[in-house]
């Protein structure tokens, strides 16, 4: 009896997993999205990790204390003779950073810092863009399922009633395959696009952190502000992407961090010096002598020449990246746009008024079949047109949608 209410409430669990959804629009995921994710969370480490190296910058080294203190006075015989006609002598020294290393050093970790920040945004850019392309991609499918079920229910429907009439010899046995031929059709058609929705269901739950089966919800009012004109020529929006892409910034922050790396190693060319106090009792040319103590290395031959050619070549490098970086953006936002007018085209050409009087024919062509007004023929090659159109007219909204949200996510601001 046991073993059986655990089988039961092991197969309620899987149900409630498997069958759980939540119906969420897109401003409802990105909220989710930016308290949840865990790529996020993980990378905003990353910025606090590089605030502690800043803070670490700044602090000085610690000062270095001696001491020496007699272990046996032979001539007195004594051990540890440390008293008031004993022997004993104390040091401290501070480490004194010259040619503007600490300053250099705090300088490329505050850059450091705001790279991490930069790269963190970029980031986010990338997953936002990730999650509204699942979102979209997702309740379009669902827009196809849904045209694509009401269909089969209606093939469906007839071929219940096409089973009865051929077993009544009513009607041919050819004219129910036919029937049963589209209905398999439809079938398959809806299994590709059921099959297209599992990766685009779970990259959104991956994004969101969640384990129900996300239903996005999405008013199509709103779709018209990807149909608009235009959103200014190429100029402006490279402007626009200048000023607002993450990674373009980071390329610059990239040149200013090596900048600072160079003055950084050249800095450290330069010696430091060891500043200090020291106590000798009875050791020194009189008693209780205090000196002032002081150390510094020759630099005869480490100059630090490999490294500072080193990040010398390394900022050389990071200028070359960021031309070449330019270059790409200029491309990737031309690229993007030819994408968007083409679709935002194809979706115009499809006219409303032939939509809409579409679906008056299929009405009617339906009716039309159930009364025995047209052949078999013609009804299966009406019903399959009509299932193409409406399968690519939401194929391209959802094209439009797509590419209006990359060029959004190109430009890191939202054009549309």
């Amino acid at each position: 009896m046991k073993v059986k209410l655990i089988g039961l409430g092991v197969l309620l669990f899987f149900s409630y997993i498997t069958f759980a959804q939540k119906k969420l629009d897109l401003s409802n995921c990105e909220e989710q999205f930016l308290k949840n994710n865990l790529l996020l969370l993980a990378k905003h480490y990353n910025i606090d990790a590089s605030k502690a190296l800043t803070m670490q910058a700044k602090i000085w080294d610690l000062p270095y204390l001696s001491g020496e203190f007699n272990a046996i006075n032979p001539p007195n015989g004594r051990v540890l003779d440390v008293g008031g006609r004993g022997q004993k002598a104390l040091a401290i020294q501070q480490l004194i950073y010259l040619g503007g290393k600490r300053k250099n050093e705090v300088a490329l970790a505050k850059v450091n810092e705001q790279i991490a920040e930069l790269d963190f945004q970029d980031l986010l850019r990338n997953l936002k863009f990730q999650l509204r392309k699942s979102f979209f991609t997702l309740y379009f499918n669902n827009k196809k399922i849904e045209t694509t079920d009401l269909q089969i229910n209606h093939i469906n429907d007839l071929v219940n009633a096409y089973t009865e009439q051929v077993q009544k010899a009513n009607v041919s046995l050819k004219e129910l395959i036919r029937l049963q031929s589209l209905l398999i059709t439809f079938r398959n058609e809806r299994t590709e696009i059921v099959n297209s929705n599992f990766e685009e269901q779970n990259n959104l739950k991956l994004l969101l952190n969640e384990v129900e089966n996300i239903i996005p919800v999405y008013d199509e009012t709103s779709f018209n502000r990807y149909i608009r004109e235009t959103v200014g020529d190429i100029k402006t929006l490279e402007g626009i992407a200048v000023e607002n892409r993450p990674d373009y910034s980071l390329m610059k922050k990239n040149i200013e961090a090596n900048e600072w790396n160079v003055k950084w190693q050249q800095s450290l060319a330069k010696p430091d010096i060891n500043l200090g106090l020291s106590y000798d009792q009875r050791g020194g040319a009189f008693n209780n002598q205090v000196n002032i103590t002081f150390g510094i290395p020759l630099a005869f031959w480490n100059r630090n020449q490999g490294n500072i050619k080193f990040s010398q070549i390394i900022l050389q490098q990071a200028k070359a990246d960021k031309e070449t970086f330019s270059q790409k953006l200029q491309t990737e936002i031309a690229t993007n746009l030819n994408k968007w007018n083409e679709a935002k085209i194809n979706y115009r050409q499809l006219s409303p008024s032939i939509i809409s009087g579409f679906e008056e024919v299929y009405n009617g062509v339906l009716q039309n079949f159930q009364k025995r007004n047209i052949s078999i023929l013609e009804f299966t090659d009406f019903m399959e047109s009509y299932n193409v159109m409406s399968l690519q007219v939401n194929e391209s909204k959802k094209r439009v949608a797509l590419t209006a949200e990359e060029l959004n996510s190109v430009l890191n601001y939202n054009v549309f």
